[in-house]
């Protein structure tokens, strides 16, 4: 018999523990390279005066294996709040061992007390283990939403030219 996936908000002591394993996420999905943040920042993010996202921490046997961060939207369409999930990482040794959906399972459940409507997410086209276990969870693709950004210069300049 396994142990149970043990759940828990992430302290501010958890903010080394939860950098790591955002490095561990980054290295995973190909693009170690674009880690720009630092304990601090994620700290200030986490904890600061005014928190910007949550992060809750899995546990196996009192081992950290995987983390889920999470932040607040809202659906103007709907008139109601949304969460979304920006990151679930689950430790490759620990995959396929319940944690990822105990991990989203505990989001889902923190939306659903937030009288959320939506729980949304984005996942790479490549990642198809991912992808596998979200369609199992019965989560629907979005294919004809295309993710846009605008990050570094771009932004910078975008928001000097109003």
């Amino acid at each position: 018999m396994s142990d149970p996936v043990a759940i828990r908000e992430a302290r501010p002591d958890d903010v080394p523990l939860l950098f790591s394993l955002i490095v561990e996420l980054a290295e995973y999905e190909r693009a170690a390279d674009r880690v720009a943040g630092s304990e601090a920042l994620l700290h200030e993010a986490l904890f600061g005066a005014h928190p910007h996202a949550e992060a809750v921490i899995a546990s196996l046997a009192c081992e950290p294996v995987g983390f889920a961060l999470f932040f607040a939207t809202f659906s103007t369409w709907l008139c109601r709040p949304g969460l979304w999930l920006e990151d679930l990482y689950v430790r490759p040794a620990h995959r396929r061992s319940g944690v990822g959906q105990a991990l989203l399972g505990h989001v889902a459940s923190v939306a659903v007390a937030r009288s959320c409507a939506r729980l949304e997410w984005a996942v790479l086209e490549w990642n198809a283990p991912a992808i596998s276990f979200y369609e199992e969870l019965d989560a629907e693709a979005m294919h004809e939403w295309e993710t846009m950004r605008l990050s570094g210069d771009a932004l910078a300049a975008v928001a000097v030219s109003r």
